[in-house]
């Protein structure tokens, strides 16, 4: 089997490029003619060359991608323009090789007259199965338009909140970098360099022969405590492929004071707006538990949330079956209480998941207010002792040699 690169033009006149797999050049003319459209010019890609050692890494859909290309289709749908025409249209102006090539297999399949679900269900990594069950919905009901719309704003939503976590993570993280950075620099560099002082004294104070050990310590040893640390990491992201160990680290996180509050919100955020785009969209009331419950990533949550569909099956209360999962707080729940007695959770859901994302945005900025003055008093500490001790060292070391 062997790939070819086509140039051609559709019944319409719109110019399309893609790639095909065939026996040969002839096979593949053949099937690009079944297709009714008109070859310009065919061939063979060279498979050594077709894709970089690193192109999974350099090429991957982004979130800003997914959600650019979601909204341009609605836009263009809205405007009466067939879905194939449309995939063809954002093509032309695709950038990143994978979502160029994602586009045009799409684009080749709907006119092919495959189910726009599942044409889009090809490529899993990028749609997940909320995405696909919208579409399957857009199509029975043809609003595809609608699910569309739908769709990009739950994605630009979604932006947000990565946006927002990264935010969360980075900036401390720079800091801790840059406190790390000074210690490190303190006792390899520094302190070796003063430490030439001592080196007539017969006796020294406790402290100096501490701080010297814990120069010298650093200098011998921080490339095993390096190697150890990346060893550990890899070994947890590892572990967590073995569902019990992942199960135990999700319930596990949600005790932790900090994370565990952050955690919740970002997964209520999950599960609120997806329900709240689920039931705009027509989905049912239990299906739209069941997708909703598969987009949050903690599994302990997850597991909880997946019992409540099964109640509702029952003729269980919503209310009382969410109260059960950590996710929903009283406020919450009360809130749900109303909205199931006036028949609108629609407006309930999308309350939740913006007051959700209002107390996310004032945790980060709380954290990192907290965080920013704490590790930078950390660091003077550590730099200020090292330079009183030294200071004292060299002090005693004078009055010794008086």
């Amino acid at each position: 089997m062997s790939r070819f690169k086509y140039n051609a033009y559709d019944s319409h006149g719109a110019k399309l490029q893609g790639e095909i797999d065939a026996l040969d050049l002839a096979s593949a003319k053949k099937q690009l003619q079944s297709k009714a459209i008109t070859l310009v010019d065919i061939n063979p890609v060279n498979q050594r060359n077709n894709k970089p050692i690193f192109a999974s890494l350099n090429n991957k859909i982004t979130l800003q991608q997914l959600e650019f290309v979601t909204s341009e289709l609605a836009i263009l749908l809205k405007s009466g323009v067939r879905l194939d025409k449309g995939l063809s249209i954002l093509r032309k102006g695709a950038a990143s090789g994978e979502l160029a090539s994602m586009l045009t297999k799409l684009a080749e399949s709907v006119k092919a007259g495959q189910n726009v679900a599942d044409a889009f269900s090809q490529y899993p990594e990028v749609f997940d199965s909320l995405y696909i069950n919208m579409i399957k919905l857009g199509e029975a009901s043809g609003n595809l338009d609608e699910v569309f719309t739908n769709l990009s704003v739950n994605l630009k939503f979604k932006r947000l909140l990565q946006s927002k976590i990264t935010q969360a993570v980075i900036y401390p993280t720079i800091i801790l970098f840059v406190c790390i950075s000074c210690v490190l620099f303190v006792f390899n560099y520094i302190v070796p360099q003063m430490s030439s002082i001592f080196d007539q004294a017969t006796e020294l104070p406790v402290y100096t022969q501490l701080l010297l050990a814990t120069s010298d310590w650093f200098i011998h040893y921080q490339w095993y405590l390096l190697a150890g640390i990346i060893f550990t990491v890899f070994s947890f992201i590892n572990a967590l492929k073995n569902e019990q160990f992942k199960r135990f680290v999700g319930e596990y996180s949600l005790r932790l004071p900090l994370v565990g509050k952050a955690i919740l919100l970002i997964e209520r955020i999950r599960f609120n707006s997806s329900m709240a785009m689920m039931l705009t969209g027509g989905v049912s009331l239990v299906e739209s538990l069941k997708l909703s419950a598969g987009n949050v990533k903690n599994i302990e949550i997850k597991t909880k949330l997946a019992s409540v569909s099964s109640n509702i099956k029952q003729g269980g209360s919503l209310s009382q079956a969410l109260q059960l999962t950590p996710l929903f707080t009283e406020f919450n729940i009360s809130l749900v209480e109303v909205g199931e007695e006036s028949g609108e959770l629609i407006p309930v859901f999308n309350e939740i998941a913006e007051r959700s994302r209002h107390d996310f945005e004032s945790w980060t900025d709380t954290l990192t207010s907290m965080i920013e003055p704490i590790l930078i008093l950390v660091m003077g500490a550590i730099v200020g002792s090292v330079v009183v001790v030294m200071l004292l060292s060299i002090v005693s070391t004078n009055d010794i040699g008086m």
